[in-house]
């Protein structure tokens, strides 16, 4: 199972088409695939998938009951726009424009790593929602983290 770790910039043609970073390509050498899976995620952002990953989380969405509107509908909306992506020969990626327009991505854009698989982010939005300041950032981690480390969970 990939973890990625990672920052890249880039640039999507005019064909919706980017190259996927060398560092992750390498980060999944090993695994045996180049085979992903793109949608939408949340804070407008793309997500994809290594192929094993979205395998996972889909046999997770299977377990739902499926007689409750609410797993019905989360269901839908996690895998609305959802997309097989292929890497080409020249190592690029082909996004479909609804998801680049979902993500408002047209140019300049970011791959950034998130634990198992790569948010894909307008560079505009990424930057916009990376700036926290330190002590913001300090307060964030106390709420989420700072429980004891030590003690055991119940």
């Amino acid at each position: 199972m990939a973890h990625f770790i990672g920052e890249h910039s880039a640039k999507i043609d005019s064909k919706g088409r980017v190259l996927f970073p060398a560092s992750f390509r390498k980060q999944l050498a090993g695994e045996g695939q180049e085979e992903f899976v793109l949608n939408r995620g949340f804070e407008r952002c793309l997500v994809l998938y290594p192929r094993k990953e979205w395998d996972a989380i889909s046999a997770q969405l299977a377990k739902l009951n499926p007689f409750k509107k609410e797993n019905r509908l989360f269901v839908r909306q996690f895998n609305n726009g959802a997309m097989p992506i292929t890497l080409d020969s020249a190592g690029r990626m082909l996004i479909g424009k609804d998801l680049l327009g979902y993500a408002g991505i047209s140019s300049d854009m970011i791959f950034a790593a998130n634990g198992n698989k790569i948010e894909l982010w307008s560079k505009a939005d990424y930057e916009e929602m990376m700036q926290i300041d330190s002590d913001a950032f300090a307060d964030l981690a106390e709420r989420v983290m700072g429980g004891d480390l030590n003690a055991s969970e119940e």
